[in-house]
C-alpha cells in the first residue's frame, strides 16, 4: 500500500517538474523579446552603434543661384564676341595697311632726295634712273623723263652764276640790232634815273644787279624773267637755255617730291 502511493508521488513530481520547465522557457522567450537590454547582456542581439548627429552649417546671406543662360542668350553672346573678333581683325589690318604706306612713302622721298642731290651736285643719276621709273613713271612718266634728261645734260647752280657775272656787260649794253644813240642814251639813263619810291629802278645796271641776287639765292626762275628785259638778253642764248632746263628739271622734282609726300595708294601702283 505504502509502495503505490510513493510511485504515484514520483511521476506526479516529474510531470510538475516539466511544466514548471516548459512555463520557464516559455516566459523568458517573452522576456527577452519584449526586453532588449537583457538580450543584448545575454549576446543575443547586437549592441546598437551610436549615431552621430553632424550639425548642418548655417549660410549667411546665400547668393541666390543664377539662372541657366537660354539659348537665345548664348547665341548673343556668342554672335558678340565673333563682332569683337572681327573688330580686332580690321584693326590689325588698317595699322597693316598704315605702316605700309608709311614705309611706302620713306622710300619714295629717299629716292626722290637722291635724285634731287644727284641733279644739284650734276652727276649721272645712275641706278636711281630705274627706281625713279619703277616708283613714279606711272603717273608722273613727264617729270620723270625731265629729271632723267637733265642729269645727261647737267646744269649746276655755280655755273649759271659763274656764267652770268661773265655775260654782265654784254646785258647791260644791248643787242647788235642797237644803234651807238640808243647805247649812248641807255648809258647815259644808268647814271641819272628818277622814279617812283614803291617802284624799282628800270636802268640795266639795276635789272642786271637784281637779276644777279636773285640767282645767288636759287630763284633762278626770277632772275631769268628779270634778264629777258635787260636790253643785252638776246646775247645770252647759251644761258638762257641752261637756265631753263635748270628751272625744268628742279620743277619736275618738286612734283616727284609731292607724289612723295603725299598720303594714298603707292606712287608705284
Amino acid at each position: 500500500m505504502n509502495g503505490t502511493r510513493t510511485g504515484m508521488g514520483w511521476g506526479a513530481r516529474l510531470l510538475v517538474g516539466l511544466v514548471l520547465i516548459l512555463v520557464g522557457a516559455a516566459a523568458a522567450v517573452w522576456a527577452l523579446g519584449h526586453y532588449r537590454p537583457a538580450a543584448r547582456f545575454l549576446g543575443i542581439v547586437p549592441a546598437q552603434q551610436p549615431v552621430m548627429l553632424t550639425p548642418k552649417p548655417v549660410v549667411m546671406n546665400p547668393q541666390p543661384q543664377a539662372p541657366a543662360p537660354s539659348a537665345a542668350a548664348q547665341t548673343q553672346a556668342e554672335d558678340q564676341k565673333i563682332a569683337d573678333l572681327e573688330n580686332r581683325v580690321a584693326a590689325v589690318e588698317t595699322a597693316t595697311q598704315r605702316a605700309e604706306g608709311s614705309a611706302g612713302r620713306a622710300d619714295a622721298l629717299v629716292i626722290a632726295f637722291a635724285a634731287r642731290r644727284a641733279i644739284d651736285r650734276g652727276v649721272a643719276l645712275g641706278y636711281l634712273e630705274n627706281l625713279l621709273m619703277d616708283r613714279f613713271g606711272a603717273q608722273y612718266r613727264p617729270a620723270v623723263a625731265t629729271v632723267i634728261t637733265a642729269s645727261r645734260q647737267p646744269v649746276r647752280l655755280d655755273e649759271l652764276i659763274t656764267e652770268y657775272d661773265s655775260l654782265g656787260p654784254d646785258l647791260r649794253r644791248g643787242g647788235p640790232q642797237d644803234s651807238w644813240w640808243t647805247n649812248f642814251r641807255r648809258e647815259l639813263g644808268d647814271l641819272v634815273e628818277v622814279h617812283s619810291a614803291d617802284r624799282p629802278a628800270t636802268n640795266p645796271e639795276a635789272q642786271y644787279q637784281r637779276a644777279r641776287q636773285r640767282l645767288a639765292a636759287g630763284n633762278v626762275d626770277q632772275a631769268l624773267a628779270e634778264t629777258m628785259r635787260l636790253p643785252g638778253a638776246a646775247r645770252a642764248g647759251d644761258w638762257v637755255a641752261k637756265a631753263r632746263r635748270y628751272i625744268a628739271a628742279h620743277r619736275a622734282l618738286d612734283e616727284i617730291e609731292s607724289a612723295a609726300l603725299m598720303p594714298g595708294p603707292n606712287p608705284a601702283a
